[in-house]
């Protein structure tokens, strides 16, 4: 009696697993099935709104490229002022004939500041060597430097140190030692001051349009934004409006939430995803085009070319396209919480 009950035992456990792996099985299958037809419903509402559907992905793609020219325009007008400080040095003028010697002494007091980078010198001889270098094309100067002349201008020629810093906008202590230390005083040529503000005016007009750029374009990309939301909210709004029948009969039947809000989202992420596409194909063109007429002017661009030449442009296109997925989930979101429940 024990052993028949025990085997009976063992027998509806079989089939009690057999049973649940069949359930299992049968739900997959029905969530794979509900998941494919929620797409195909997305799609088909897309191509029925197909107007609204088009200037909802205009906007969104409108929206993403000011997000990328925004993004853009900072990067590349900062990097550009960053270049620019850089290339900064300071030139300290000395009286024509200051020897190497006095040079090194001079190099060796200023190089204890700790925001000097760099420190080069040049005797008036030097200075005299890249004169003629510079201008050793001209005949009409090579012609008239003979010995004479040349005395007469090493004799004429200033000495000179010219400095990097790592901080061209924190120049107190060498100033103060330049102008003020005693060893600098002595041989300081007092016609020509040193040269502390060159390029800093054009450092801070290309700092201050970056600043603009960053703000004037997420408040232009904000506004779009709000507008590309607006339409696809109308878009999915009148989708509802348009099926509200259909959504009551769905609703009749049994069909869940989820199902009935899912070809409403599908519908907007289409939107996202072509606006993404179309989007990032428009920058990236329009940048490779503009970028030679940016570097004649001095905008340095590499660092985005560099992007958009690697492997990582894909990961462009696809921030492209998440963002106006993300876009256009979120506004179908707000309308369908808003109005499916009155249908």
């Amino acid at each position: 009696m024990v052993d028949q009950k025990a085997e009976s035992e063992k027998k509806l456990k079989k089939v009690s697993k057999k049973n649940l792996h069949t359930m299992q099985k049968t739900r997959k299958r029905h969530l794979v099935r509900e998941r494919v037809r929620i797409v195909k419903y997305g799609t088909r509402g897309f191509t029925r709104n197909i107007w609204l559907s088009s200037a909802a992905t205009a906007v969104m793609a409108i929206t993403l490229i000011i997000l990328f020219v925004t993004i853009v325009a900072s990067v590349i007008l900062t990097n550009t002022a960053e270049m620019m400080k850089d290339k900064i040095d300071i030139t300290i003028y000395f009286k024509p004939n200051t020897t190497e010697e006095e040079l090194g002494k001079l190099t060796e007091a200023i190089s204890q500041d700790p925001n000097i980078k760099q420190v080069e010198t040049s005797t008036s001889e030097e200075e005299y060597e890249k004169f003629l270098a510079e201008n050793e094309g001209s005949d009409e100067i090579m012609n008239i430097l003979d010995e004479d002349m040349k005395k007469m201008m090493v004799n004429k020629m200033q000495a000179t140190m010219r400095i990097k810093v790592y901080d061209v906008d924190n120049l107190d202590s060498i100033k103060k030692l330049v102008d003020e230390g005693e060893l600098f005083r002595k041989y300081t040529d007092k016609e020509m001051a040193p040269t502390y503000d060159v390029n800093r005016a054009e450092i801070a007009t290309i700092t201050s349009w970056a600043r603009i750029a960053r703000t004037g374009g997420m408040i232009l990309a904000a506004v779009f934004l709000v507008i590309s939301i607006l339409i696809i909210f109308s878009t999915i709004r009148m989708a509802i409006f348009s099926r509200r029948e259909e959504i009551y009969m769905m609703k009749l039947v049994g069909a869940d939430k989820s199902f009935i809000r899912g070809p409403f989202l599908i519908e907007a992420e289409i939107c996202g995803i072509i606006a993404g596409l179309i989007a990032a194909t428009s920058s990236y063109f329009g940048f490779k085009f503009l970028s030679p007429k940016l570097a004649n002017y001095g905008i340095n661009v590499d660092s985005i070319n560099e992007l958009l030449d690697s492997n990582k442009l894909l990961l462009v296109y696809l921030a492209f396209v998440l963002a106006g997925m993300l876009i256009g989930k979120i506004s179908a979101r707000l309308a369908v919480s808003r109005y499916l429940h009155k249908t």
